[in-house]
């Protein structure tokens, strides 16, 4: 018989890193060795009044309680965040998996680190020492963030199993990097200020009063893209810079095809992002900032450049280096996929991921 494993996250139908990462999951080559079933968690996907919401907060553990209890499972896989939200209401499932004996995964897709995230007062770290001693295994993005558990707490049992994406589909979209004529940059993700947009579009005006031309795609939606939009007039840059809106599937494909460039410089509290994965898995060269696991991913020089967080000045010189040697752009993109295809498969991580759970 099959060890059974309940996946928690957003609905399938979400668009979130989190569901994106348990579809992948559902669909590995894990499913052919465990019983995976997914359950239902968080506000993705709902289509719900406030009052729907706040009984599904209160009455949610009650419900796992109650799914557990009718359907076999050996192993809950509790997808996360280190936010107030997301740790509060999480929190609840987390206790009832552990008191009805239920072996418990506990991965983090985002948030502050625990230390940070508990404070100065001593009833708030007692409190979160004592949670994260709750699960047999919590999985992690990045090597700093397993750094900071085991430094919180010596004896959490910290496992670092990145991010993944399907290497095949991303690379059939792109073998490519322009030759000469304008560089082509492209960001996908949220819109907000966070993610260093807004120091994209100073960059790009840097840009043109050096005479650099250059194209940026801005694709995603978010609460900051009216500004950036307003901004992209002020500044004068607006031919230069597209809104694509959200784009999925063969857009998506389509998008990183025509790009050369992926800047990120980003100082939004990330983990392991997507948007950067795929941008290596198809050849385009990210430039980003060492914040969250992307150091991880990608090295200075080889992979792509890193910047310093909110300098637009930095981020103007970096493209204007990329423009001007297209011959390392070449051996960056070349490098780029390389890395995803060695380190970063859904094969790889079901492997891991199989391998914990046998020992669980």
């Amino acid at each position: 018989m099959k060890t059974s494993v309940v996946l928690f996250g957003p609905s399938l139908d979400a668009v979130s890193g989190v569901s994106t990462h348990v579809k992948q999951l559902l669909s590995s080559e894990l499913a052919d060795e465990f019983e995976l079933r997914h359950f239902q968690v968080g506000g993705e996907g709902r289509k719900e009044s406030g009052f729907a919401r706040a009984c599904r907060l209160v009455f949610g553990p009650a419900v796992l309680a109650r799914y557990l209890l009718g359907n076999r499972s050996d192993i809950v896989h509790l997808n996360t965040s280190i936010n107030p939200r997301a740790f509060w209401r999480d929190l609840g499932y987390l206790l009832v998996a552990r008191a009805l004996r239920r072996k418990t995964v506990y991965q983090v897709h985002g948030g502050k680190p625990p230390r940070e995230f508990a404070g100065n007062d001593p009833l708030t770290l007692a409190l979160m020492r004592w949670v994260l001693k709750l699960p047999q295994a919590i999985v992690l993005l990045s090597q700093s963030e397993v750094s900071a558990y085991r430094e919180f707490v010596p004896t959490v049992r910290a496992e670092l199993i990145p991010n993944a994406i399907s290497v095949t589909e991303s690379q059939a979209a792109v073998a490519h990097v322009s030759g000469e004529g304008r560089l082509q940059l492209a960001y996908v993700g949220r819109l907000i200020r966070a993610k260093g947009l807004f120091e994209v579009l100073e960059a790009v005006t840097l840009l043109r009063k050096r005479g650099v031309p250059v194209d940026v795609t801005i694709a995603g939606d978010g609460p900051d893209a009216v500004a950036l939009k307003n901004m992209a007039s002020e500044l004068g840059v607006a031919e230069a810079v597209r809104f694509a809106g959200p784009v999925f599937g063969e857009d998506k494909s389509r998008l990183w095809a025509g790009a050369d460039v992926f800047v990120f410089p980003t100082f939004h509290l990330e983990r392991l992002p997507y948007a950067l994965l795929e941008s290596m898995a198809a050849g385009v060269v990210p430039i980003t900032s060492a914040v969250g696991a992307i150091p991880d991913v990608m090295e200075d020089g080889v992979h792509g450049l890193l910047v310093p967080s909110k300098d637009p000045a930095a981020l103007a010189t970096a493209i204007e280096r990329l423009a001007g040697d297209r011959a390392m752009l070449r051996r960056m993109g070349n490098a780029c996929q390389q890395r995803i295809s060695e380190r970063y498969t859904i094969a790889r991580m079901a492997r891991e991921f199989r391998s914990l759970y046998e020992t669980l």
